[in-house]
């Protein structure tokens, strides 16, 4: 979807639909001028009941009198006391789909002058845009449309306004970033395999001026001493990828910003091996690596002025004869041992190595994503993306970040206290601490493999996708992470 700016009158304007919001009581310029040149039609559905006043419930009227746009879409706000930005959000990704279905190829959007508290035109505009081309998407990778269905809505333009023009450039990439992320995370895992990763990073090293890709094959992570990473990939028949992207737009002697990965391309537990129920959606195991490799596509486009290391472990975990064993004793890359008594616990395990390896690029902070615990999804559901860190400046940049973006995030304790429940007798740590605070007792593996770094763990296993239900990977966090990255540029 493209964005860009018109000067014409609301009235005058030809395009295929034209995009309004309904918040009751509200003072918009737009509405108003369209109910004075169809005289009063917005009163007269007023009054017989037909506006949408329930959020992101929509009303589509075609070939109005008065006025030159085909189509007149009218999405519903909710009430004006319990409208936020992440109402504002939700509202236009659900009415969105409206304009989705109805043929429009052009439309005129005037979102923005819903009023929104603490939030400026600049913000409305934005995530107006965002929230468009989120309802926009529709996968094709393996399921092409049928000829009869609608095409997507290709131009979106917003009344003119100062400095607007570079707030539609930013929505343009973000929106390329988490298409980027949702496109990976719906393939399916026969095409999705970790060398597809690393070929897709390839791709955009040679795409983008800037950014450099660096992939290690198994021989070399071997090399490197990555046996954590490696026993989880050991039984599968597709090679395991260690996938390197890195953004230079900062002066060369700058601390990066490290975004790590998990990328486990499907999970079938291994060994300890999962229910066949919904067994299929663990092809979204590897939304953390889709997030970080849709994160750097944005941060390209932006060119921001910072540099970011993007680190993808790429794998699939299978139960194949080869394949890691309860019980086994790994040695991670940093020396440390791990039992392992879940093989189902593997993302902390690949993460592990990855989070060692990329404390070589001394990090101004270094943040790891991953669908890592069901755990996480029973304490937060799918609204918000599981924050842990000791460091309490960088938890509330990143919270800050997900307000911002309309992608939140919620903090979870990371007390030593949670240490005692990964102890084990038989090696230095253990990859799992039993039900109780099960995403915690996670992040707190994790952290033994971050000691000394600026470092938060995000779980996206309930953000990253919705379970059980036949909908697409939402492209959480690429949001937040981006706002963030965009906040250390300033």
């Amino acid at each position: 979807m493209n964005f860009s700016i018109s000067d014409q009158n609301v009235i005058e304007i030809e395009t295929d639909c034209l995009v309004v919001g309904y918040l009751a009581g509200s003072q918009q310029p737009g509405i108003t001028a369209i109910n004075e040149a169809t005289g009063g039609l917005v009163d007269r559905l007023k009054q017989a009941g037909d506006l949408p006043s329930d959020s992101g419930k929509t009303l589509m009227l075609h070939a109005i009198d008065g006025i030159a746009a085909q189509r007149l879409l009218i999405i519903g706000m909710g009430k004006a006391e319990k409208l936020d930005g992440n109402g504002y959000v939700k509202a236009i990704r659900q009415g969105g789909k409206a304009l989705r279905n109805s043929r429009a190829r052009r439309a005129h959007c005037l979102l923005a002058e819903i009023p929104v508290p603490g939030r400026e035109l600049a913000w409305k505009s934005l995530q107006a845009a965002l929230a468009l081309d989120h309802a926009n998407y529709l996968y094709s990778a393996t399921k092409q449309p049928k000829d009869s269905s609608p095409p997507p809505t290709e131009e979106v333009s917003f009344p003119a306004a100062e400095g607007l023009t570079k707030v539609l450039d930013r929505a343009t990439a973000i929106a390329a970033g988490i298409q980027r992320c949702r496109d990976l995370a719906d393939l399916p895992p026969n095409i999705a395999t970790p060398v597809y990763l690393a070929e897709t990073a390839r791709a955009m090293g040679e795409t983008h001026d800037g950014l450099e890709v660096e992939i290690l094959d198994e021989q070399q992570m071997a090399d490197l001493g990555m046996r954590a990473l490696l026993a989880v990939g050991q039984g599968s028949a597709n090679p395991s990828r260690l996938i390197r992207l890195s953004w230079r737009g900062g002066a060369p002697n700058d601390q990066p910003y490290v975004l790590v990965g998990k990328g486990v391309t499907f999970d079938t537990g291994g060994i300890s091996i999962k229910p066949r129920d919904n067994m299929d959606q663990m092809k979204f195991d590897m939304g953390g690596a889709a997030a970080t490799i849709g994160t750097l596509e944005a941060v390209a486009r932006l060119k921001l002025p910072i540099n970011v290391e993007g680190v993808v472990a790429a794998v699939e975990n299978m139960p194949d004869g080869k394949a890691y064993r309860p019980g086994d004793v790994i040695t991670a890359m940093n020396g440390k041992t791990i039992e392992v008594l879940n093989t189902d616990a593997e993302g902390r395990m690949i993460l592990a190595d990855a989070l060692t390896w990329s404390q070589q690029f001394k990090p101004a902070a270094m943040v790891d994503i991953a669908t890592l615990t069901g755990a996480c999804v029973v304490a937060l559901g799918h609204h918000a993306s599981g924050l842990m860190t000791q460091d309490d400046e960088l938890a509330e940049e990143l919270l800050a970040a997900g307000i911002e973006s309309a992608d939140r995030a919620w903090r979870l304790p990371l007390w030593d206290d949670y240490q005692e429940q990964i102890e084990t007798p038989f090696a230095d740590m253990k990859n799992i601490g039993g039900m109780p605070a099960g995403s915690i007792t996670a992040g707190c593996f994790l952290a033994r493999f971050a000691e000394g770094q600026r470092w938060a763990h995000l779980d996206i296993a309930g953000s990253a996708w919705r379970w059980g239900k036949a909908e697409s990977a939402s492209g959480r966090p690429v949001g937040l992470l981006t706002e963030w990255l965009i906040g250390r540029s300033a």
